[in-house]
C-alpha cells in the first residue's frame, strides 16, 4: 500500500512542533535560572555593601515609604535606605502599627525591587511575641531581599521582659544565620515607650542584644551627646544607629561621637505629608461655594 504522504507530513510537522515547544520550554527554564542567579547575586552584593558601610566612618540612612521616595533617594546619592513602619502605614491611609505581616512583607519586596540600594527593614517586633514565631517571620523578611532588619522590644502594648527580649533577638539571629549570615540584625530598644526608663537601663539592654547576636544597636531617643557616647562605648565595636528628626549640625556631632549611621524614622515622610496638607489646605479655599 502506498504511504499516506499527507499523514506523514502532518506527523512530521507535529513532531517538529513538539520539539520546538520543548526547546522553548528549555530556553524559558534557562532564562528563569539566569534571572534567579542575577537576582541572587544582586542581593548578595547589596548585603555585602551594606555590611561594609558599618565597618568604619559614618553614613546617613534615610527612610523611604514608597517606590517614588526610594527612587528619589537613590538618585540623590544616598548609599542605602531604610523602611519606616509609620511611613508605610501613612502611604496607604493607615496609622503606624496597623499594617500586618503580609502587608509589610509586600512593602519590603516593593522597596527592594525599586532600587539598587541596600534596604534596612523596620520589622517592628517581628510580628510575634514568641521567639520561635519571631524566627519564622524573620526568615520571611530575609527572603524579601533586604540587607538588614530591626527587631524591637515593644509588644505593641508593653515592653518585653529583658530575658524574653534577648531570647527574641537570639531567635532572629539564628533564623538569619540559617539563610544568609551577611544579613544584618539591628537590636532596638523602644525606650521612649516607657517614660521612666533610664538611659542606663536602655544601654544595659543594648549590650545584652549585642551579646545575643545583634550586629547594630538602636535606641531611638537617646539623643543627649554624652549618653550617645556612653552607648557607643558600651556596645563597641558594634555600630550604633541614632534617629534624627531635625536635619541640622547635630548629625555631624553624632558622627564625631562614634555613631556609625543616622536614620530619620518617619520624619521625612511626615515632612512630605505636612507639605502636602499645607498645599491642599490652600487649594481647599477655592473649592466651590466654600471658597467664596
Amino acid at each position: 500500500m502506498a504511504p499516506d504522504l499527507g499523514r506523514v507530513d502532518r506527523l512530521a510537522r507535529a513532531l517538529e512542533l513538539r520539539r520546538g515547544r520543548a526547546a522553548a520550554a528549555s530556553a524559558g527554564r534557562f532564562q528563569d535560572l539566569m534571572m534567579t542567579d542575577r537576582s541572587t547575586a544582586a542581593t548578595a552584593e547589596k548585603r555585602r555593601v551594606f555590611r561594609s558601610l558599618h565597618a568604619s566612618g559614618f553614613f546617613l540612612l534615610p527612610n523611604a515609604w514608597d517606590r517614588g521616595s526610594a527612587v528619589r533617594l537613590a538618585k540623590l546619592g544616598f548609599k542605602a535606605i531604610a523602611s519606616t513602619s509609620a511611613g508605610a502605614a501613612w502611604s496607604v491611609g493607615k496609622e503606624d502599627g496597623e499594617l500586618g505581616l503580609e502587608a509589610i512583607l509586600d512593602h519590603l519586596r516593593m522597596l527592594v525591587a525599586s532600587t539598587h540600594l541596600p534596604v534596612n527593614a523596620d520589622f517592628e517586633n517581628g510580628f510575634a511575641d514568641c521567639p520561635k514565631d519571631v524566627a519564622r517571620n524573620v526568615a520571611l523578611a530575609v527572603d524579601t531581599g533586604v540587607a538588614a532588619l530591626s527587631i524591637e522590644d515593644w509588644s505593641g502594648t508593653a515592653m518585653y521582659e529583658t530575658d524574653r527580649a534577648v531570647e527574641r533577638i537570639a531567635a532572629a539571629r539564628s533564623a538569619i544565620d540559617a539563610i544568609d549570615p551577611t544579613v544584618m540584625l539591628v537590636g532596638r530598644n523602644e525606650n521612649f515607650r516607657v517614660p521612666d526608663m533610664s538611659v542606663g537601663a536602655s544601654i544595659t539592654r543594648a549590650v545584652a542584644y549585642a551579646d545575643a547576636g545583634a550586629d547594630c544597636l538602636f535606641v531611638p531617643f537617646i539623643l543627649d551627646h554624652g549618653a550617645v557616647a556612653e552607648l557607643v562605648a558600651a556596645v563597641a565595636p558594634k555600630p550604633v544607629n541614632v534617629v534624627v528628626h531635625q536635619y541640622d549640625a547635630d548629625i555631624r556631632a553624632f558622627a564625631e561621637r562614634g555613631v556609625r549611621r543616622c536614620s530619620v524614622g518617619g520624619s521625612l515622610a511626615r515632612k512630605t505629608w505636612e507639605a502636602f496638607d499645607a498645599a491642599a489646605q490652600i487649594l481647599r479655599r477655592y473649592d466651590g461655594d466654600d471658597g467664596c
